[in-house]
């Protein structure tokens, strides 16, 4: 839903597709590098790592990790994925009230 969310929005408020693209690479590419796949997040500066709890791809990670590595199931996991369901909700919430008000 954040995904689709951010997506949404990103075409909200582009004019063209180029202007969308652009905006999909200077959105994704710091989601990626702030979500502690390439890079672990205890590595990273302390200001960067607090800005990374505003990053809903850390805690997408943060699942995927705990799904596939660690075995383990949703009694752990369910902080990380209320977290998601709150981005979810307000980012696509807030694209598609946009997207009404571009329809008008």
């Amino acid at each position: 839903m954040t995904s689709l969310g951010a997506g949404l929005f990103l075409s909200t408020v582009s004019q063209t597709q180029q202007q969308a693209n652009m905006g999909s690479f200077f959105f994704t590419t710091p989601a990626f590098m702030l979500s502690g796949f390439m890079f672990p997040i205890r590595n990273m500066p302390v200001a960067v790592q607090y800005l990374s709890y505003l990053n809903p791809l850390r805690y997408f990670m943060e699942i995927v990790r705990g799904v596939f590595l660690k075995g383990v199931g949703v009694e752990v996991l369910w902080p990380r994925m209320l977290c998601l369901l709150v981005y979810g909700v307000t980012v696509l919430g807030l694209s598609a009230a946009r997207f009404h008000k571009t329809l008008d």
